[in-house]
């Protein structure tokens, strides 16, 4: 898989105007932002750009041979996904977010007593309950989580593009992986940040490669 045209053109504007906002590369094309998110999407994971919160888009300068670049995007999920979190819908929005800052994720998953997924906890999740709610102590986190089925999920067959896709589309941060045999069962995650540092190394692999 090799970079589009148009991809090839954001990448020459983010050169000349850098930084530079999505909405102002989306104005270059006469288009809106919503769709170049999945362009955008896959240039930032690849490592050719750079985003930084309320500054814009950069150009890093690094390099993706092509065939590297088809060779990465056809890997499977179950070759970069990572340990699930998960925790009982029973525990309290407390409990929760003292295990999120614990371990330092961005999201925690929720099974009931059969160890099924059931919901997803985000720090998104916890913020809108801590403006809006109080007693974090006494309420579970099946009072505010995303539930089934709202969850987008991902088998360990699909691919990284794939993944990606999903995680630009529906602007989450995490993607459960679940048993194609049992849907309810979570097998492991893939995350923006996953996906951004598996092809980062790899690109890092390809010019400086060990002997």
């Amino acid at each position: 898989m090799e970079l589009t045209p148009r991809q090839m053109k954001m990448i020459e504007i983010v050169k000349e105007h850098q930084p530079i906002s999505g909405e102002a590369i989306a104005k270059q094309f006469g288009l809106s932002r919503a769709t170049l998110r999945n362009d955008l999407s896959i240039l930032t994971m690849t490592g050719l750009l750079d985003a930084r919160p309320k500054v814009g888009y950069f150009y890093t300068g690094q390099p993706v041979e092509p065939l590297l670049f088809d060779k990465l995007y056809h890997i499977n999920v179950s070759e970069i996904m990572i340990p699930p979190l998960m925790i009982l819908q029973t525990i309290s929005v407390y409990e929760a977010v003292t295990t999120l800052f614990m371990y330092d994720v961005g999201s925690l998953y929720v099974k009931n007593e059969a160890d099924e997924l059931i919901g997803v906890l985000s720090r998104k999740d916890l913020l809108r309950f801590s403006i809006s709610a109080t007693a974090p102590e006494k309420t579970p986190v099946a009072m505010i989580m995303t539930r089934m089925p709202n969850i987008i999920t991902i088998t360990p067959k699909e691919t990284i593009l794939t993944a990606g896709t999903l995680l630009s589309r529906h602007e989450i941060d995490t993607l459960p992986v679940i048993d194609p045999e049992q849907p309810k069962k979570v097998i492991g995650k893939v995350t923006k940040t996953r996906i951004m540092d598996f092809f980062i190394q790899a690109g890092h692999d390809s010019e400086h490669p060990s002997f």
